[in-house]
């Protein structure tokens, strides 16, 4: 059977759709569709005609992606959603049914699993939602509708039934990852690692997962809460070498590997055995990979050796009432330990911060940004907070009425950029803006992290002077902005 997979168009930018907080973003960033590409990968482990339609990415308009779809005729369309376009996803879907009424439609992605119900009550003309993770719904639900079979049997779906949704059942997730389709065979059938963008690795570079899930317990973070169920799953060390070795033969362009687990090192002594692997696998590729503060100074320096350019670390705030507030599970003291020993193992590290957090003062942003300045990351990103359906800080904010409207396309500034609709008690969203604004720049702008980047510019130009230079060509115009806006 036919079957089309659709990241939609949307306010017709570079909207990263994949991204834990979707956006246009300020840095030129664009995700590669890695939960689209696993379920297209277990489509056609089933049999089945996939088309893949990645519509930021590869600039496909509305208009040209329902004619793409129209000639085509596939059975069955599945379409990713987020929160800030989930309107704009609807309309998509609703023009999508209109010329392919006899197709049956399903809607993907983060939002749809955290308010299920709520879409299908208002989009009658959708078949369906494939909550969670998604890779064996999707294909099994192909497979019951083309021998004509019954999708109230197939785990994983809510229902668009007469009278209201039906929910067909939890699925159980995958534990072993490994039997899961590699994204690089999907990517190399499908996409083109030219139309993506990862501000922090070297272009082009190639995402992965090597893991789902995350044992912590961080209120605000949407992929454990709402796709993964809280449970931690992670692939072999053999199956992760063995897809880099498959990225460098089909990519030779490719630049570098990014692991975009949630976190990479939720144990110090897998990173060491992934690393292990990799160099016995005679990998050459760098990578880069998000990391908890509690990595240890002797996995870094293994994978430094196997190749780690770059770890991404979510430090968050610099008041530890802050991080208790979210229960991150880390303390500035172990934060500034990290910074110490990534230098030591001579990893770049990118710090994230963020604005808004339960009892976030004057005070704590003020602590936030003397910590960034004393981790001196080799580039950072300072985001006003986000709260997203599904996750505990979203219910926490809404039963506090400080979430200041609930339509989602308030999410996204005029521009597509991201927004902020949350008011603290003494702090406005405005406020959070802007103090993120003012953040990035004093954090850029010192003269010293200035001469800094100019020498590595120089001493490297081809890598992280290349790199740098086209995250700058375009987050330039946003850092020189009176409003963050």
């Amino acid at each position: 059977m036919k079957v089309a997979v659709v990241n939609p168009p949307f306010m017709d930018g570079k909207f990263s759709r994949t991204s834990r907080s979707p956006a246009i973003v300020k840095s030129g960033t664009m995700y590669w569709p890695f939960w689209l590409a696993y379920a297209a990968g277990t489509l056609e482990r089933a049999g089945h005609d996939v088309l893949f339609f990645d519509c930021p990415a590869e600039n496909i308009t509305r208009l040209d992606l329902l004619d793409r779809l129209l000639r085509a005729s596939p059975s069955m369309i599945v379409l990713d959603t987020s929160t800030p376009s989930i309107h704009s996803d609807l309309s998509v879907s609703k023009e999508i049914a209109a010329i392919l009424p006899e197709a049956s439609l399903f809607l993907v992605g983060t939002h749809v699993s955290a308010l299920p119900a709520e879409v299908l009550l208002s989009a009658p003309y959708i078949t369906g939602v494939a909550t969670g993770e998604y890779d064996l719904t999707i294909p099994e639900a192909a497979d019951a509708i083309q021998n004509g079979n019954d999708l109230r049997k197939v785990p994983g779906l809510w229902l668009n039934t007469p009278g209201k949704p039906l929910f067909t059942g939890n699925r159980e997730l995958v534990s072993d990852l490994d039997s899961l389709p590699m994204l690089a065979d999907v990517y190399r059938k499908h996409l083109k690692p030219e139309n993506y963008f990862f501000a922090a690795a070297r272009y082009p570079s190639v995402m992965i997962i090597s893991s789902r899930g995350c044992p912590f317990k961080c209120s605000y973070c949407v992929w454990p809460q709402v796709l993964h169920g809280g449970t931690y799953r992670s692939r072999t060390a053999k199956n992760v070498a063995e897809e880099f070795i498959k990225v460098q033969e089909y990519f030779p362009q490719v630049q570098e590997i990014v692991f975009e687990d949630d976190t990479f090192s939720i144990d110090s002594r897998r990173v060491e055995e992934v690393s292990e692997a990799l160099i016995a696998a005679g990998t050459r590729l760098p990578w880069t990979a998000n990391t908890r503060a509690n990595l240890s100074l002797k996995a870094m320096k293994k994978m430094r050796r196997a190749g780690c350019r770059m770890i991404i670390v979510g430090y968050e705030s610099g008041s530890q009432s802050i991080l208790n507030g979210v229960s991150k599970g880390t303390t500035v003291e172990q934060n500034l330990s990290f910074a110490k020993r990534a230098r030591q193992a001579h990893l770049l590290v990118h710090g994230c911060f963020m604005a808004g957090n339960p009892g976030e003062t004057r005070e704590t942003l003020a602590e936030t940004l003397k910590m960034a300045i004393r981790l001196n990351p080799d580039t950072a990103q300072f985001f006003p907070i986000m709260a997203y359906p599904g996750t505990r800080l979203y219910e926490q904010y809404r039963s506090s009425g400080i979430l200041r409207t609930e339509d989602y396309r308030n999410w996204l500034t005029e521009e597509g950029l991201h927004n902020c609709v949350v008011d603290l008690p003494g702090l406005s969203a405005e406020d959070l803006v802007s103090w993120c604004h003012k953040a990035r720049r004093k954090f850029y702008l010192r003269p010293g992290y200035l001469v800094y980047k100019a020498i590595q510019t120089v001493l490297h130009p081809t890598t992280e002077g290349r790199r740098t230079i086209r995250a700058f060509s375009t987050f330039r115009k946003h850092l020189f902005r009176r409003s963050c806006q």
